[in-house]
Protein backbone atom coordinates (compact mmCIF):
# COMPACT_ATOMS: atom_id res chain seq x y z
CA UNK A 1 0.00 0.00 0.00
CA UNK A 2 1.13 3.16 -0.84
CA UNK A 3 2.09 6.24 1.42
CA UNK A 4 3.06 9.23 -0.52
CA UNK A 5 0.46 11.86 -0.93
CA UNK A 6 1.37 13.96 -3.72
CA UNK A 7 0.00 17.52 -4.55
CA UNK A 8 0.53 19.32 -7.89
CA UNK A 9 -0.08 22.79 -7.66
CA UNK A 10 1.37 24.57 -11.03
CA UNK A 11 1.24 24.17 -14.85
CA UNK A 12 2.46 20.40 -15.18
CA UNK A 13 1.80 17.33 -17.47
CA UNK A 14 1.27 14.22 -15.30
CA UNK A 15 2.06 11.07 -17.25
CA UNK A 16 3.27 7.41 -17.09
CA UNK A 17 6.80 5.18 -17.69
CA UNK A 18 8.37 2.43 -16.68
CA UNK A 19 5.60 2.13 -13.03
CA UNK A 20 6.10 5.54 -12.28
CA UNK A 21 4.04 8.45 -12.50
CA UNK A 22 6.26 10.98 -14.53
CA UNK A 23 5.57 14.92 -13.64
CA UNK A 24 6.59 17.60 -16.22
CA UNK A 25 6.98 21.23 -14.92
CA UNK A 26 8.23 24.25 -16.83
CA UNK A 27 11.11 23.54 -14.92
CA UNK A 28 11.82 20.15 -14.11
CA UNK A 29 10.79 16.92 -13.75
CA UNK A 30 9.64 14.21 -11.15
CA UNK A 31 9.20 10.96 -10.92
CA UNK A 32 7.19 8.76 -8.25
CA UNK A 33 6.73 4.73 -8.05
CA UNK A 34 3.42 4.13 -8.38
CA UNK A 35 3.12 1.96 -5.28
CA UNK A 36 4.62 4.51 -3.20
CA UNK A 37 1.89 7.07 -3.89
CA UNK A 38 -1.48 6.61 -2.16
CA UNK A 39 -3.43 9.83 -2.95
CA UNK A 40 -2.59 12.08 -5.84
CA UNK A 41 -4.00 15.84 -5.72
CA UNK A 42 -4.12 17.49 -8.97
CA UNK A 43 -4.44 21.33 -7.18
CA UNK A 44 -4.12 23.26 -10.06
CA UNK A 45 -6.21 23.43 -13.60
CA UNK A 46 -3.12 23.99 -15.02
CA UNK A 47 -2.49 20.86 -15.40
CA UNK A 48 -3.05 17.72 -17.64
CA UNK A 49 -2.91 13.78 -16.70
CA UNK A 50 -2.98 11.13 -19.22
CA UNK A 51 -5.01 8.14 -19.55
CA UNK A 52 -2.52 6.07 -19.01
CA UNK A 53 -1.54 7.90 -15.32
CA UNK A 54 -4.95 7.80 -14.34
CA UNK A 55 -5.25 4.29 -15.59
CA UNK A 56 -1.27 3.08 -13.46
CA UNK A 57 -2.90 4.92 -10.55
CA UNK A 58 -6.23 3.28 -10.62
CA UNK A 59 -5.18 -0.12 -11.20
CA UNK A 60 -2.96 0.52 -7.75
CA UNK A 61 -6.02 2.16 -5.95
CA UNK A 62 -4.38 5.34 -5.76
CA UNK A 63 -6.88 8.41 -5.32
CA UNK A 64 -6.84 10.98 -7.28
CA UNK A 65 -8.59 14.55 -7.01
CA UNK A 66 -9.26 16.91 -8.93
CA UNK A 67 -9.69 20.63 -7.78
CA UNK A 68 -11.25 23.59 -9.65
CA UNK A 69 -9.68 26.97 -10.47
CA UNK A 70 -9.77 28.49 -6.59
CA UNK A 71 -8.07 24.89 -5.39
CA UNK A 72 -11.14 23.68 -3.66
CA UNK A 73 -11.75 20.07 -4.47
CA UNK A 74 -14.29 19.32 -7.20
CA UNK A 75 -14.14 15.50 -8.50
CA UNK A 76 -12.51 12.65 -7.34
CA UNK A 77 -11.92 9.01 -9.19
CA UNK A 78 -13.98 6.14 -7.81
CA UNK A 79 -11.84 2.54 -9.02
CA UNK A 80 -14.21 0.07 -10.18
CA UNK A 81 -14.32 -2.17 -7.12
CA UNK A 82 -10.84 -4.53 -6.73
CA UNK A 83 -13.03 -7.72 -5.23
CA UNK A 84 -14.59 -10.58 -7.01
CA UNK A 85 -16.70 -10.65 -4.08
CA UNK A 86 -18.17 -7.51 -4.80
CA UNK A 87 -21.93 -8.92 -5.51
CA UNK A 88 -21.83 -10.79 -1.78
CA UNK A 89 -20.30 -7.81 0.26
CA UNK A 90 -22.86 -5.67 -1.40
CA UNK A 91 -26.03 -7.73 0.00
CA UNK A 92 -24.33 -8.00 2.99
CA UNK A 93 -23.62 -3.88 3.51
CA UNK A 94 -27.53 -3.70 3.06
CA UNK A 95 -28.63 -6.18 5.55
CA UNK A 96 -26.36 -4.77 7.94
CA UNK A 97 -28.16 -5.46 11.30
CA UNK A 98 -29.53 -2.35 12.78
CA UNK A 99 -28.21 -3.00 16.03
CA UNK A 100 -24.43 -3.06 14.99
CA UNK A 101 -25.44 0.20 12.58
CA UNK A 102 -26.46 2.15 16.07
CA UNK A 103 -23.54 1.01 17.98
CA UNK A 104 -20.65 1.54 15.37
CA UNK A 105 -22.42 5.32 15.18
CA UNK A 106 -22.51 5.76 19.06
CA UNK A 107 -18.76 4.65 18.56
CA UNK A 108 -17.79 6.91 15.95
CA UNK A 109 -19.52 9.68 17.99
CA UNK A 110 -18.35 9.27 21.35
CA UNK A 111 -14.69 8.81 19.60
CA UNK A 112 -14.67 12.25 17.72
CA UNK A 113 -16.13 14.02 20.73
CA UNK A 114 -13.26 12.47 23.14
CA UNK A 115 -11.25 14.18 20.23
CA UNK A 116 -12.77 17.41 20.19
CA UNK A 117 -12.05 17.50 24.26
CA UNK A 118 -8.36 16.48 23.47
CA UNK A 119 -8.03 19.28 20.73
CA UNK A 120 -9.58 21.49 23.50
CA UNK A 121 -6.90 20.57 26.27
CA UNK A 122 -4.25 21.61 24.09
CA UNK A 123 -5.33 24.50 23.08
CA UNK A 124 -5.29 25.15 27.13
CA UNK A 125 -9.15 26.06 27.05
CA UNK A 126 -12.00 24.30 29.56
CA UNK A 127 -13.88 21.50 27.53
CA UNK A 128 -16.05 20.99 30.64
CA UNK A 129 -19.09 22.08 28.86
CA UNK A 130 -17.98 19.02 25.76
CA UNK A 131 -17.53 16.57 28.55
CA UNK A 132 -20.64 17.09 29.64
CA UNK A 133 -22.36 16.55 26.79
CA UNK A 134 -20.50 13.48 26.40
CA UNK A 135 -21.88 11.94 29.46
CA UNK A 136 -25.10 12.32 27.61
CA UNK A 137 -24.90 10.23 24.34
CA UNK A 138 -27.03 7.90 24.29
CA UNK A 139 -27.15 4.33 21.79
CA UNK A 140 -27.10 6.12 18.01
CA UNK A 141 -27.08 9.65 19.34
CA UNK A 142 -30.89 10.43 19.30
CA UNK A 143 -30.83 13.61 21.07
CA UNK A 144 -27.83 14.81 18.83
CA UNK A 145 -25.11 15.14 20.92
CA UNK A 146 -22.56 15.73 17.66
CA UNK A 147 -24.16 19.11 16.61
CA UNK A 148 -24.57 20.25 20.10
CA UNK A 149 -21.08 19.71 20.69
CA UNK A 150 -19.94 20.94 17.44
CA UNK A 151 -21.41 24.14 18.40
CA UNK A 152 -19.69 24.72 21.66
CA UNK A 153 -16.27 23.17 20.10
CA UNK A 154 -16.05 25.24 17.32
CA UNK A 155 -16.55 28.46 19.38
CA UNK A 156 -13.81 27.20 22.41
CA UNK A 157 -11.64 26.81 19.04
CA UNK A 158 -12.07 29.92 17.28
CA UNK A 159 -13.92 32.10 19.47
CA UNK A 160 -17.25 33.43 19.62
CA UNK A 161 -17.51 35.26 16.20
CA UNK A 162 -16.85 32.09 14.42
CA UNK A 163 -19.38 30.49 12.33
CA UNK A 164 -18.73 27.59 10.51
CA UNK A 165 -20.49 28.15 7.28
CA UNK A 166 -18.82 31.45 6.89
CA UNK A 167 -16.81 31.94 3.63
CA UNK A 168 -13.77 32.45 5.53
CA UNK A 169 -9.92 31.38 4.57
CA UNK A 170 -10.50 29.17 7.80
CA UNK A 171 -13.41 27.40 7.07
CA UNK A 172 -12.23 26.64 3.47
CA UNK A 173 -8.97 25.13 5.12
CA UNK A 174 -11.03 23.08 7.50
CA UNK A 175 -13.27 22.08 4.40
CA UNK A 176 -10.18 21.25 2.35
CA UNK A 177 -8.53 18.98 5.55
CA UNK A 178 -12.09 17.12 5.81
CA UNK A 179 -12.08 16.53 1.67
CA UNK A 180 -8.85 14.77 2.21
CA UNK A 181 -10.00 12.72 5.04
CA UNK A 182 -12.87 12.08 3.23
CA UNK A 183 -11.41 10.79 -0.14
CA UNK A 184 -8.73 8.46 2.18
CA UNK A 185 -11.92 6.97 3.90
CA UNK A 186 -13.52 6.11 0.08
CA UNK A 187 -10.38 4.44 -0.82
CA UNK A 188 -10.73 2.17 2.01
CA UNK A 189 -14.45 1.40 1.09
CA UNK A 190 -13.82 0.51 -2.19
CA UNK A 191 -11.16 -1.26 -1.66
CA UNK A 192 -12.61 -3.50 0.68
CA UNK A 193 -15.20 -3.61 -1.61
CA UNK A 194 -18.67 -2.35 -0.32
CA UNK A 195 -20.38 0.62 -1.72
CA UNK A 196 -19.94 4.16 -0.35
CA UNK A 197 -23.25 5.59 -1.21
CA UNK A 198 -24.36 3.54 1.74
CA UNK A 199 -24.04 4.68 5.04
CA UNK A 200 -24.59 3.91 8.75
CA UNK A 201 -25.97 7.65 9.76
CA UNK A 202 -25.82 9.67 6.57
CA UNK A 203 -28.47 8.95 4.24
CA UNK A 204 -28.58 11.30 1.58
CA UNK A 205 -29.64 10.98 -2.12
CA UNK A 206 -27.44 13.49 -3.28
CA UNK A 207 -24.40 12.00 -1.57
CA UNK A 208 -21.96 9.73 -3.16
CA UNK A 209 -20.17 9.17 0.02
CA UNK A 210 -22.26 8.54 2.78
CA UNK A 211 -20.84 5.64 4.38
CA UNK A 212 -16.70 7.60 4.03
CA UNK A 213 -18.77 10.55 5.72
CA UNK A 214 -19.89 8.21 8.34
CA UNK A 215 -16.70 6.69 9.47
CA UNK A 216 -14.00 9.54 8.39
CA UNK A 217 -15.77 11.48 12.19
CA UNK A 218 -13.16 10.21 14.32
CA UNK A 219 -10.60 11.91 12.74
CA UNK A 220 -12.15 15.17 11.58
CA UNK A 221 -10.36 17.06 15.20
CA UNK A 222 -7.14 16.27 14.00
CA UNK A 223 -7.62 18.93 11.18
CA UNK A 224 -9.50 21.04 13.42
CA UNK A 225 -6.26 21.06 15.97
CA UNK A 226 -4.55 22.17 12.58
CA UNK A 227 -6.05 24.86 11.14
CA UNK A 228 -6.62 26.23 14.21
CA UNK A 229 -2.48 26.79 14.82
CA UNK A 230 -1.79 28.45 11.56
CA UNK A 231 -1.90 32.28 11.15
CA UNK A 232 -3.07 33.01 7.77
CA UNK A 233 -5.73 35.44 6.26
CA UNK A 234 -5.58 33.68 2.93
CA UNK A 235 -6.36 29.91 1.97
CA UNK A 236 -3.09 30.01 0.17
CA UNK A 237 -0.86 27.07 -1.92
CA UNK A 238 0.73 26.60 1.71
CA UNK A 239 -1.64 25.93 3.66
CA UNK A 240 -2.94 23.16 1.45
CA UNK A 241 0.38 21.28 1.15
CA UNK A 242 0.34 21.57 5.32
CA UNK A 243 -3.66 19.79 5.18
CA UNK A 244 -1.82 17.49 2.86
CA UNK A 245 0.98 16.38 4.81
CA UNK A 246 -1.41 16.13 7.94
CA UNK A 247 -2.43 13.01 6.64
CA UNK A 248 1.26 11.47 7.10
CA UNK A 249 1.49 12.44 10.93
CA UNK A 250 1.74 10.00 13.67
CA UNK A 251 -1.21 9.47 16.29
CA UNK A 252 -2.20 7.19 18.61
CA UNK A 253 -4.86 4.52 17.54
CA UNK A 254 -5.83 1.82 19.59
CA UNK A 255 -2.96 1.49 21.77
CA UNK A 256 0.25 2.09 19.10
CA UNK A 257 1.66 5.24 17.37
CA UNK A 258 0.99 4.96 13.24
CA UNK A 259 0.55 7.20 10.76
CA UNK A 260 -2.89 9.26 10.29
CA UNK A 261 -3.29 7.23 6.68
CA UNK A 262 -2.84 3.68 8.19
CA UNK A 263 -5.10 4.38 11.27
CA UNK A 264 -7.46 5.64 8.56
CA UNK A 265 -7.32 2.45 6.43
CA UNK A 266 -7.48 0.05 9.57
CA UNK A 267 -10.47 2.25 10.91
CA UNK A 268 -12.36 1.71 8.16
CA UNK A 269 -11.86 -2.31 7.88
CA UNK A 270 -12.35 -2.95 11.64
CA UNK A 271 -15.72 -1.10 11.14
CA UNK A 272 -16.52 -3.24 8.28
CA UNK A 273 -16.31 -6.30 9.87
CA UNK A 274 -17.65 -5.51 12.48
CA UNK A 275 -21.01 -3.86 10.40
CA UNK A 276 -20.82 -7.56 8.56
CA UNK A 277 -20.57 -9.73 11.56
CA UNK A 278 -17.32 -10.45 10.96
CA UNK A 279 -16.08 -9.67 14.42
CA UNK A 280 -17.94 -8.52 17.61
CA UNK A 281 -16.35 -6.27 18.97
CA UNK A 282 -14.97 -2.39 17.42
CA UNK A 283 -12.01 -0.04 19.18
CA UNK A 284 -11.74 3.57 18.18
CA UNK A 285 -9.25 5.13 20.37
CA UNK A 286 -7.41 7.97 19.15
CA UNK A 287 -4.50 10.01 20.81
CA UNK A 288 -3.94 13.09 19.15
CA UNK A 289 -0.79 14.74 18.94
CA UNK A 290 0.62 17.32 21.98
CA UNK A 291 2.50 19.16 19.08
CA UNK A 292 1.44 20.41 15.63
CA UNK A 293 3.38 19.09 12.31
CA UNK A 294 5.19 21.42 10.47
CA UNK A 295 6.22 19.02 8.18
CA UNK A 296 6.14 19.71 4.62
CA UNK A 297 4.19 17.65 2.06
CA UNK A 298 5.69 13.97 1.17
CA UNK A 299 5.90 14.87 -2.49
CA UNK A 300 5.56 18.66 -3.67
CA UNK A 301 5.34 19.77 -7.60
Amino acid sequence: MGWRNVLVTQHAKISYTMNRLAIQTDQDKFTVPICDIQLLIIGTTQAVITSAAICALSEAHVKIVFTDHQGEPVSETTDYYPTRRTARVVRTQVMWPEKRINNLWTKNIGSKIQNQIQVIEFMDGNPQSLVDELDKLELNDVTNREAVVANKYFTLLFGQKFIRRDFTPVNAALNYGYSILLSLTNREIVINGYLTCIGIHHASEENEFNLGSDLMEPFRPIVDQWVSQQVFQEFTPDVKIGLVSLMSIEIGFNGRRTYLSNAISEHVSNCLHFLSGETDEVKIEVTIPDEVSSDAINSHV
